[in-house]
């Protein structure tokens, strides 16, 4: 054999392993649920699916809708799933009540919050105080009605200034709109477009943003589970990596992101996910931090504080440390995370 042939035969087969490994890679599956159905916000994710953002890093994700932060947060605890998006916050109160299941966040994707309470201006309310005494209605999951004890507390009202009715997702909105309720608690770019879609302006509300109100949240984060932070570190920061791509994508020409969310849920509104995903981006993702430093992290000082404000909200008898709900071991580097 010829040495010209030895190194055509050494190049063949130099790049069968290195095909095989990429397919070796790539058959890393990889089950990540949102934190809730297939909405603007989740068009980023879609994205980096479908412009193949997660196979070139050798992974093959599926994506699942979900119904809330408790629930994305008890699919990863049970190893149903390998990753989810979910409110950090809630995080901190299933690790108080579940010490034996405790996880950590691995990413920030909200570095901002959306959490928030929304009136009708006819309603008279238009300072903190207003609400003593009125209804507030919320599904009982609800991150922002689940924090509402830390609002309370931070603009000087009583617990008991207030009475809850509870709801499902799909009546929260409809049940202000028809005046059952005096207030609703819900996520920024949710509510606000559910009662647009009621036929409520902007200009027809009053919103109580809590990040207006001295509560400097973290809001949505990325989680895995611990079988997935023991054996495939490596997997894992690829998934971030793939998962910033997708943002960036998205924040770059929101209209590509919702049309591949169109492809995954038909149904969808275009026009009015395009607006939710624009929320979304302003109001959570963009900011002076997130442009300075990329997606992901957290400073510590202010985590601390929003974990003495959500202690408060639940009354912890022990309340976790920073390190106790985040980490950033599977933390890109500095280029990956760029957002812009």
């Amino acid at each position: 054999m010829t040495t010209f042939t030895n190194r055509l035969l050494g190049a063949a087969l130099g790049a069968a392993v290195a095909l095989g490994a990429h397919s070796a890679m790539a058959e890393m599956a990889i089950k990540f649920s949102l934190d809730w159905k297939f909405e603007g916000p989740a068009a980023p994710y879609i994205l980096a699916k479908k412009n193949g953002y997660f196979e070139e890093e050798g992974l093959d994700v599926t994506i699942d809708s979900g119904n809330g932060s408790v629930g994305a947060i008890t699919r990863v605890a049970s190893g149903a799933y390998d990753v989810s998006l979910a409110d950090i916050n809630s995080l901190v109160e299933f690790n108080a009540s579940n010490p034996d299941r405790a996880m950590k966040s691995i990413f920030m994707v909200y570095d901002r919050p959306p959490f928030s309470l929304f009136m009708l201006k006819k309603s008279g309310i238009t300072k903190p105080e207003d609400l003593i005494g009125k209804k507030l209605g919320a599904p009982v999951f609800d991150a922002s009605r689940k924090l509402y004890p830390a609002f309370a507390s931070a603009t000087g009202l009583a617990l008991d200034a207030v009475t809850w009715e509870s709801m499902d997702p799909p009546l929260r909105e409809p049940m202000l709109v028809r005046g059952d309720v005096d207030a609703i608690s819900g996520h920024y770019f949710t509510s606000i477009l559910n009662l647009q879609a009621q036929g409520v302006t902007k200009d027809d509300l009053t919103v109580f943003q809590y990040k207006d109100f001295g509560m400097d949240f973290y809001g949505n984060g990325l989680l895995a589970s611990p079988d997935m932070m023991e054996k495939h570190p490596e997997e894992l920061r690829a998934f971030l990596r793939g998962v910033v791509k997708g943002w960036r994508a998205a924040i770059a020409d929101p209209a590509s992101a919702i049309d591949a969310l169109k492809e995954v849920d038909p149904l969808i509104d275009p026009a009015l996910e395009l607006q939710r995903l624009q929320m979304a981006i302003d109001e959570n993702v963009v900011t002076p931090d997130t442009l300075a430093n990329g997606m992901g992290l957290v400073k510590t000082d202010r985590m601390a504080k929003a974990i003495d404000q959500v202690a408060l909200a639940f009354g912890f008898e022990k309340k976790p440390t920073v390190g106790d709900v985040f980490t950033d071991v599977f933390m890109p580097g500095a280029e990956d995370r760029k957002i812009k």
